[in-house]
Order: structure tokens, then C-alpha cells, then sequence
């Protein structure tokens, strides 16, 4: 069993999807996209997650990721209120951006890191279904302020990449990752 260094309920759940035996601990750490450039800064904080919950849980692997929101330049997280998660979308509609999420296995004393990069196509909004996408409260708590499993999922046009990591949690990433590091994401005892 592994340790997933997130409260997301999102990672969580694409965890259980594949049949992955976890216990999930939130990790404290702050999460800061000021570094440059963005897929350093979700890997960056993607490490100190998974650090801080290998500090208290030494004994496991120790999982931890980091999604932002890349646009024209601007990297967003989770939007800080309404009014924030307006701005995101008023900038999404009608565009493509990327989604970056960083992961992190902490194992043995050693890091393995790695980021999956996922193009998205917003289709155009008006000014109306932005209002009646922001009333919903499903932006709030999502890097880009969307869930495209949600009710954005109608303005989502194309992708091109890994659908898991829009959600949250690249898990072909996770998986490569953890079969280099001998990490099993099904039993107690580490993969051959």
C-alpha cells in the first residue's frame, strides 16, 4: 500500500478506478506557481507534497502531483473565489490551453518525478453560460477553475493528451513512474 500526499477527492477517485491500494494523507505543503516555468513549478510542488507526508510515513512510498492551468502566458491554480474563477474562464472560452500536472513518488529515500502536459480546446462561451457555469459552484477547489468530469465537460472540444491528468492525476505518468521506482500500486510489497 502506497501513500497519496493529496486531499483531492478527484485524485482519489482516478486512484480507486484503476484498483489502486492507497490511504491518502493531506500534505500541508504549500503550493506555490511562481517558479519559472510552469511544468518546474507543479513538479516542484508536487516533490514538497509528497516530502512533507514521507517525513511522517517513512516506511511507504509516498505519492504526490500538482496541476495548473497554462494560458497566454498566465499559469493558474485554483481559483481564489468567484470572481477569480470568472477571470479563468472568460480567458479559457474560445481557446486552447495546456494543463500540466507534476508528480512525485518519494521511495527508499529517493525521488522520481515527471509532468504530463494535456492540450485542451475550450469551445466559445457567452457571457450567460460563464455566469451559469460560475453559479454552480464547480470551479472553485479545480486547477483552471473547471472539472471537465463536471458539467464543463460541454465546452471541452478536443484534448490531446491524457484525459486522467485534466482530471487531476496523469495516471500513465503515476504507473511509468512507479514501476522505474519498484513501487506496486496494488499490493503491500514493492513490484518486481
Amino acid at each position: 500500500m502506497f501513500i497519496l500526499a493529496s486531499a483531492s477527492p478527484r485524485r482519489r477517485d482516478l486512484l480507486r478506478q484503476i484498483g489502486a491500494r492507497f490511504a491518502a494523507v493531506a500534505s500541508g505543503a504549500e503550493e506555490s506557481l511562481r517558479e519559472a516555468p510552469p511544468r518546474d513549478a507543479v513538479v516542484h510542488n508536487a516533490l514538497a507534497k509528497a516530502e512533507a507526508v514521507a517525513a511522517a510515513y517513512p516506511e511507504h512510498a509516498v505519492l504526490g502531483a500538482d496541476t495548473a492551468v497554462v494560458i497566454a502566458g498566465n499559469v493558474f491554480g485554483k481559483p481564489k473565489n468567484p470572481a477569480d474563477a470568472r477571470h479563468i474562464i472568460e480567458l479559457l472560452a474560445g481557446r486552447r490551453h495546456e494543463v500540466c500536472t507534476g508528480v512525485a513518488w518519494i521511495y527508499r529515500g529517493r525521488a522520481y518525478t515527471d509532468v504530463a502536459v494535456t492540450a485542451v480546446q475550450f469551445a466559445p462561451m457567452s457571457a450567460a453560460e460563464i455566469a451559469r457555469y460560475i453559479a454552480t459552484g464547480e470551479p472553485m477547489g479545480k486547477a483552471g477553475g473547471y472539472a471537465i468530469q463536471g458539467r464543463a465537460a460541454m465546452y471541452i472540444e478536443e484534448i490531446h493528451g491524457s484525459y486522467s491528468n485534466v482530471v487531476g492525476l496523469p495516471l500513465q505518468a503515476v504507473a511509468a513512474l512507479a514501476r522505474e521506482a519498484g513501487i506496486s500500486l496494488f499490493e503491500d510489497d514493492a513490484a518486481p
